[in-house]
C-alpha cells in the first residue's frame, strides 16, 4: 500500500485496523507502519487508536478532477483549458512551466502535495497532503508584461472572491499578494511570467490555501498561519473549494485582460490590512517607514511618509510597526 492509497483508506475519519489494511492491500502490517510513518513526516495526523487500528483526527475528500469540474459553472467550465489533479509533484507551477509550450491558455494544474512547494522571495510552502490546496494556472496575455501590472493584487483578490463565495469571511489582503486572516497567512500568491515585454507573454499564477493545518505545521511555518477550518463553522470540501477557486481565477483573469487592475481597485481598498497602519518598509529604496495610503492605478503601495509626501513602493519587505 502506498501512502496515497493508506490516505484514501483512512480518509472517512472512522479508524481502520492495521490487519484490515494489510488485507485489503495484500502487503504486512509493518509495511502499513512505515506507509503511517511517510503520511506523518508528511504532515498528515495520523492517529494510533490501539485495536482499533488508525485514524485521522476529521474527514478528507481527496481532490477529483470530474467532482471539481462538475462544481463549475457551465461558462467557467467551457472556458477552462486542462484541469489536472496529481498526487506529487516538486510544485504545480514547476510542473506548468515545464509544459508551457503546449499548455491551452487556463490550463489548472492541482497536486494533493508538493515536494517543493514556492512562496515569494524564494520561500518554500509547506504542502501536507490531504490537508490544503495548491494549485497554479496557465494564462497567456497578448499585451504583454507592460500590461500586467497590479495582476498579482487582481489575483489576492480573485482568491478573497472564492473565499467570501463560500460563506467565510475574515480575511483580507497584505499587499502585494498575502492572503491574511486572524493575524495569520491564509494564502499566498506567486506570479512567474515570461514572453515579451510588449508582446505574447504568459503568466504562471501559484495560489497555496490554507484549509487546515496542525499544530505542528504551524511550527513549521515559520510565521503565524490561519486556516479555513479556522474562519469557518463547517469547513466545506476541498473540490468545492478547488472548485471556487478555478471559477475566480478564469473569471477574475478573463476581467483582468480585457481591463487591468481597474476592475479590482475597489474589491482590493475594501481589504486591505495596510491601509492607515503604521508600517516599516525594506527594499530597493532602503530602510524607512510612514503610513499605509491603499495602492495607485498601477498596483505599487502608496506610503504617506512623515513629510506628507506620499512614496510609491514596487517592491518590498513589509511589517506593521506596533502602536
Amino acid at each position: 500500500m502506498q501512502a496515497q492509497q493508506l490516505l484514501a483508506a483512512l480518509a472517512s475519519g472512522e479508524a481502520v485496523s492495521g490487519a484490515q489494511l494489510a488485507d485489503r492491500s495484500g502487503v504486512t502490517r509493518a509495511a502499513i507502519w512505515k506507509q503511517v510513518e511517510t503520511l506523518r513526516a508528511r504532515g498528515v495526523p495520523v492517529e494510533a487508536r490501539g485495536a482499533a487500528g488508525y485514524r485521522l483526527p476529521w474527514p478528507v475528500q481527496l481532490l477529483d478532477a470530474t467532482r471539481i469540474r462538475a462544481a463549475l459553472p457551465r461558462p467557467c467550465a467551457s472556458r477552462l483549458g486542462a484541469l489536472e489533479v496529481h498526487w506529487e509533484l516538486d510544485s504545480t507551477s514547476s510542473e506548468l512551466q515545464r509544459r508551457l509550450g503546449e499548455a491551452a491558455d487556463l490550463s489548472m494544474v492541482l497536486a494533493e502535495t508538493q515536494t517543493a512547494g514556492r512562496g515569494r522571495r524564494g520561500r518554500s510552502w509547506l504542502s501536507p497532503p490531504g490537508l490544503n490546496l495548491y494549485l497554479s494556472c496557465l494564462k497567456r496575455f497578448d499585451r504583454g508584461f507592460a500590461a500586467l501590472s497590479g495582476l498579482s493584487l487582481a489575483v489576492g483578490t480573485m482568491v478573497l472572491r472564492a473565499i467570501d463565495s463560500l460563506g467565510i469571511e475574515g480575511a483580507g489582503l497584505k499587499w502585494p499578494n498575502d492572503v491574511l486572516a486572524d493575524g495569520g497567512k491564509l494564502a499566498g500568491v506567486l506570479v512567474e511570467l515570461s514572453g515579451e515585454y510588449q508582446g505574447p507573454c504568459a503568466a504562471v499564477i501559484g495560489v497555496g490555501l490554507n484549509l487546515r493545518l496542525t499544530e505542528a505545521l504551524r511550527e513549521q511555518a515559520g510565521q503565524p498561519a490561519c486556516d479555513l477550518a479556522t474562519l469557518a463553522n463547517d469547513l466545506p470540501d476541498r473540490n468545492l473549494v478547488a472548485a471556487r477557486l478555478i471559477a475566480a481565477l478564469v473569471e477574475g483573469l478573463r476581467e483582468f485582460e480585457r481591463h487591468g487592475f481597474a476592475p479590482f481597485a475597489e474589491d482590493y481598498a475594501r481589504h486591505d490590512l495596510l491601509a492607515g497602519r503604521q508600517l516599516k518598509l525594506s527594499g530597493a529604496q532602503g530602510h524607512f517607514e510612514g503610513t499605509g495610503a491603499g495602492v495607485d492605478a498601477r498596483g505599487a503601495l502608496q506610503v504617506r511618509v512623515a513629510d506628507g509626501a506620499l512614496r510609491s513602493v514596487d517592491s518590498a519587505d513589509i511589517t506593521v510597526r506596533r502602536a
